[in-house]
C-alpha cells in the first residue's frame, strides 16, 4: 500500500489493483491490436470498475482545481480539468511489455469530446443486453489507462516528486512525462513530469 508520511493515497492504491487484475487478465487473453475486441464479464468487470473510479477522481480534481466547483459528469470534468491541464488530451500511456500505447483522453480535444471508453462504459451498464460486447479489451485497456492519467494528476506533487509508489507494473507514461528515476529503501521511484 502506498502511504508516504503517515498519509495513505487511496486512488493510487486502487488504480495498482486494477493495474494487477489487468495483469492476470493477461494471462487468458493477450494484450493486442487483434484481440482488442475481445469481451467478457472480466473484462467488462475492470472497465466498469476503471470508468466508475474516474468519476469519483475526476470529480476530485475538479474540485482540488476549484473549491467551488459543482461539476458532476463527464462534459463538467473535461471543460475543468482540460482548462487547467490543456495537454491532458494527448497524454499517452504505453504498455511495453505488449508493445501497445494508448491514449484515452484523445476526443477531449474535441468540442464535446467523450472517450470512446467512457461511451462504451455506459452503453454496458444501461443496455447490457444489446450492448456487453462493447466492454472489450480495447475500452478496458483505454479505462484503465485514463485512471492513470487522472490518478497522476490528482497525486501531481507526488507524482512528480516520485512518490507514488510501488511504480505500475504494465503501464508507464512516455519518455515526454518522466524526468527520471529515484531507487530509495530498494523502491525505485519515477519523477512524473506534469
Amino acid at each position: 500500500m502506498a502511504i508516504i508520511s503517515g498519509l495513505s493515497l487511496p486512488h493510487w492504491n486502487y488504480f495498482l489493483s486494477l493495474e494487477k487484475d489487468l495483469e492476470v487478465l493477461s494471462r487468458y487473453v493477450e494484450f493486442s491490436n487483434a484481440n482488442f475486441p475481445c469481451y467478457s464479464l472480466e473484462i467488462a468487470r475492470i472497465l466498469f470498475s476503471a470508468a466508475s473510479e474516474v468519476d469519483v477522481v475526476s470529480k476530485q480534481l475538479c474540485k482540488k482545481l476549484n473549491a467551488n466547483s459543482s461539476a458532476s459528469n463527464i462534459h463538467h470534468y473535461r471543460k475543468e480539468i482540460k482548462k487547467a491541464y490543456s495537454e491532458l488530451p494527448s497524454f499517452k500511456v504505453t504498455m511495453p511489455r505488449f508493445g501497445l500505447e494508448l491514449t484515452p483522453w484523445l476526443n477531449w480535444n474535441e468540442t464535446k469530446g467523450v472517450p470512446d471508453w467512457w461511451t462504451a462504459y455506459n452503453k454496458v451498464k444501461h443496455h447490457r443486453d444489446t450492448d456487453f460486447h462493447k466492454g472489450n479489451l480495447k475500452n478496458c485497456l483505454n479505462a484503465v489507462a485514463g485512471l492513470f492519467i487522472i490518478v497522476l494528476f490528482f497525486y501531481k506533487e507526488k507524482a512528480e516528486e516520485a512518490e507514488l509508489l510501488p511504480v505500475p507494473s504494465l503501464l508507464r507514461v512516455t519518455d515526454e512525462h518522466c524526468d527520471g528515476f529515484t531507487l530509495e529503501n530498494n523502491e525505485l521511484g519515477i519523477h512524473y513530469k506534469l
